[in-house]
């Protein structure tokens, strides 16, 4: 089951959302990752998530999305296998095997067997390509989980805000979510993570929604220094978003942000 092409579609939302379709998809060329080989563990024709983001290129997550069939651990470890083998037949390894697609893969039940079984494919077939995954971090508080994410070469964790109210109105958690607890459950990777973070511009809920100014940066790099992480993704939107009317903040604001994590010692990179 693989994913050729993207499609915009997203029968729980009034507005489409890029879904991927297959269960492996790619390899596609990353911005962040280079050549990139996909996992999806959602479902195939619905987004299903912990959070509401209101940039998510996904839509939004609808009412039945959790009654929604997962890809199975054995099927997610055939496919995968399958398809290295083809790459690795062409010669075309990607550099990052990645837990990505149609919402928040921890969610999955069988998330920490699925890790296992894809370094042990890697290990096989692609020993060079980094096992990476694009989380939200909602789910770092159960045990299974968060020694999963341990293991892997790249643990890229979502911390788009410093301060709750912005988190709220950014990430639009589905159930109530501490973000103190959030916070506080990052730090215990000691050091082995990377924090992805967008900033953006614009209104939601008739409230205005801005993590770029002075206080909401400080904020969030508060957060940062309790946190440590072994470096900073900053990014702008790049693709149609739920929420209309989000502004992509320029680079050169990027970069100035970027400036104010080097400062603390963390490395920092913007993705425009």
């Amino acid at each position: 089951m693989f994913r050729k092409k993207g499609e915009l579609c997203n029968k729980y939302s009034s507005m489409p959302g890029f879904l991927f379709h297959e269960i492996i998809f790619g390899p596609v060329r990353s911005r962040r990752l280079g050549l990139s080989l996909g996992i999806n563990l959602l479902p195939l024709h619905a987004k299903f998530c912990s959070f509401n983001c209101i940039y998510c290129e996904c839509g939004w997550t609808g009412p039945h999305a959790a009654d929604q069939p997962l890809p199975s651990r054995a099927e997610v470890a055939t496919f995968l296998e399958q398809r290295l083998q083809e790459l690795n037949a062409e010669s075309y390894l990607p550099d990052a095997i990645t837990y990505a697609g149609n919402g928040e893969p921890t969610l999955h039940p069988d998330f920490a067997g699925i890790v296992d079984d894809t370094l042990r494919l890697r290990d096989r077939w692609s020993p060079r390509s980094k096992v990476t995954v694009l989380s939200n971090s909602s789910m770092i508080h159960i045990e299974s989980v968060f020694q999963a994410l341990n293991k892997l070469d790249n643990n890229i964790l979502k911390l788009d805000a410093g301060s709750l109210s912005q988190f709220q109105l950014i990430n639009n958690p589905v159930a109530e979510t501490d973000l103190d607890k959030l916070v506080a459950g990052l730090c215990r990777f000691n050091g082995n993570l990377i924090i992805q973070s967008m900033f953006l511009r614009g209104s939601f809920k008739g409230q205005r929604v801005d993590n770029t100014t002075d206080e909401e940066v400080e904020n969030w790099i508060a957060r940062l220094r309790l946190i440590r992480p072994k470096m900073v993704m900053i990014y702008p939107i790049a693709r149609e978003t739920p929420v209309h009317g989000l502004e992509k903040i320029p680079l050169q604001e990027l970069e100035a942000i970027a400036r104010k994590v080097e400062a603390e010692g963390i490395p920092a990179r913007v993705y425009p």
